[in-house]
């Protein structure tokens, strides 16, 4: 049986911790070993309907409730989990399902697990010939002991956040997922008997799976969940949690930290104790520090220490985590010279100024990755020399279901290229941004993130929602352009105010001026389920906009 299995197994049978489910309306606990033995009989009934060890398992499911034990089930069985991408109330059906069978067949399931809110969805997988099963109908006597499989099968087929016309999962096996939740254990110093987790992020990505599902159910830490729908109708519920349930451990991208440092502002004085909080995880590409610095000023008032900001680096590539930061020490800038950087390749540390280019340090990688910058050769560089980052490891995924077959990520050495473009400060991992989403000019690497900051400190731009897209790449004309949100898109006088401003502060940060400038409304800016801005759907954005505007 998988080292992974074995210690789920053992969590069950020996933890009293569980998970508090239902908040704020009607709160319940469930014990690990609750969830074990409901998963027993999820198993029971699957391995009755003809479910075979090594079988892809698809999940389409909102409630954590039933997540949980469906999840359990399926590794019961010797499966892997496969965690479909949810329709929203704009999603044409029909698209979707389309590009669920899509899904289904790249990774080769024959079975969705239907549950809340999603079961009246039945019908549209019925038409297309999907086969499914309801999860609220899987009952049956107990499988009696769990299938063995061996350490290189697949537990989990990650999707990742591309082109639903061509999807790509990332294929994370038993000895991934163990040596991953090992290492972060150690790392994090996560105690069993006194950590509580909180968290609202979806379970459809990596870090709500993995980090804050995977890792306290086989480990048997205290975990608070409640949805994504629950923090966007009440933000402050996240803070509240963490206060009432005296939280230790938290996780969220970007705009949730802005978002919630602003609610906080005008909450009451002592709403909130927030002074047991250790660990605030912050995995975004690039991390916000003015984000974070909103989000620990506002906490102070609530006992919140700023060190517990926790700056990572993840990818599902590597399962989960890549480097944690050292522990309690909050977030940590390396300011650079620009130039050296664009031009050198080079990290020159200067004196923190305003408007001096800084990147987050992520820390030492994880006990069970080995990891190193290389240029384009191949040849290893040295500390605050810029490459690209590659990653070894049992950690490491072997590679990819594609809609072509499988693809492999590893070189004859085990090494796996990342495609960050970073360096390195004493073992320390620093990330500058993506390898193909780096601007050339004249011979100067311009890194999106640097635009995008600029961009957004116009009056007017959406917090988090400016997106630099690169146009004419790899040739002599390349160029870029600025898309962004505002809630001034349609007043004509209000987007040439805001088109102005961007041009002239993006040219103050980068000494390069944008070729356009396209202001769009709330909610238009393409982004991954975590938040993350997906750059090349904008720049496909843009060039619709640029084809419709020629031909008009």
């Amino acid at each position: 049986m998988s080292r992974f299995v074995d210690v789920l197994l053992d969590t069950a049978r020996t933890s009293d911790k569980g998970i508090i489910l239902g908040e704020p309306a009607q709160p319940v606990r469930r014990t690990w070993a609750e969830v074990h033995q409901q998963a027993t009989r999820v198993a029971g009934a699957l391995v009755e309907g003809g479910l075979a060890a090594e079988s892809s398992v698809a999940v389409l499911a909102a409630d954590p409730a039933l997540i949980a034990p469906a999840i359990q089930a399926v590794w019961l069985c010797g499966g892997s989990v496969t965690m479909l991408h949810q329709p929203t109330p704009r999603t044409d059906l029909a698209v979707w399902a389309e590009d669920t069978l899509r899904v289904l067949n790249m990774i080769d399931s024959k079975l969705v697990l239907l549950g809340a809110p999603f079961d009246a969805l039945a019908p549209v997988l019925a038409d297309h010939n999907i086969p499914y099963r309801l999860l609220s109908e899987l009952d049956s006597a107990p499988l009696a002991e769990p299938v063995v499989v061996g350490e290189d099968v697949h537990a989990l087929l990650q999707l990742t956040s591309g082109s639903t016309a061509d999807p790509k999962a990332v294929r994370i096996t038993h000895r991934n997922l163990y040596s991953n939740i090992m290492a972060m254990a150690a790392r994090a110093e996560l105690d069993t008997v006194n950590d509580t987790m909180v968290s609202w992020l979806p379970l459809f990505h990596d870090m709500g799976m993995v980090g804050f599902l995977t890792v306290p159910m086989t480990l048997g830490i205290e975990l608070v969940k409640v949805t994504p729908p629950d923090f966007l109708r009440a933000p402050l519920l996240w803070m509240d949690l963490i206060s009432r349930y005296r939280a230790t451990i938290t996780a969220a991208p970007n705009f949730a930290y802005a978002m919630v440092g602003r609610r906080m502002g005008n909450a009451d004085d002592g709403a909130y104790d927030l002074s047991t909080l250790r660990l605030a995880l912050n995995g975004a590409e690039p991390i916000d520090a003015v984000a974070v610095k909103g989000f620990t000023d506002a906490g102070a008032r609530f006992k919140m220490p700023p060190e517990c900001v926790f700056p990572a680096y993840g990818m599902a590539e590597c399962t989960l985590a890549v480097s944690f930061a050292p522990l309690f020490t909050g977030l940590t800038l390396d300011y650079i010279d620009a130039h050296a950087l664009e031009v050198e390749r080079r990290a020159v540390p200067v004196a923190p100024a305003e408007g001096v280019r800084s990147f987050a340090v992520l820390g030492n990688p994880l006990p069970d990755v080995e990891a190193s910058v290389v240029d384009s050769s191949g040849h290893v560089l040295g500390d605050r020399e810029v490459g690209e980052i590659r990653l070894r490891g049992p950690a490491i995924t072997p590679g990819y279901f594609t809609v072509d077959g499988p693809v492999s990520v590893q070189d004859a050495d085990g090494w796996m290229m990342t495609g960050d473009i970073g360096y390195t400060i004493d073992g320390q991992i620093v990330v500058c941004g993506r390898n193909k989403d780096v601007i050339i000019l004249a011979g100067r690497n311009i890194y999106p993130t640097d635009i995008e900051r600029a961009a957004g400190a116009v009056e007017g731009v959406r917090a988090g929602n400016a997106v630099a897209v690169r146009l004419d790449a790899g040739t002599r004309r390349e160029r870029f352009a600025v898309v962004l949100e505002s809630k001034s898109a349609g007043d004509a006088s209000a987007e040439a105010r805001i088109k102005r401003e961007v041009a002239s502060r993006v040219f103050e940060a980068v000494e390069a001026r944008p070729v356009a400038v396209v202001v769009l409304p709330p909610g238009t800016v393409p982004k991954t389920p975590s938040g993350k801005l997906r750059r090349a759907a904008a720049g496909e954005q843009l060039a619709e906009s640029i084809r419709k505007s020629e031909t008009a």
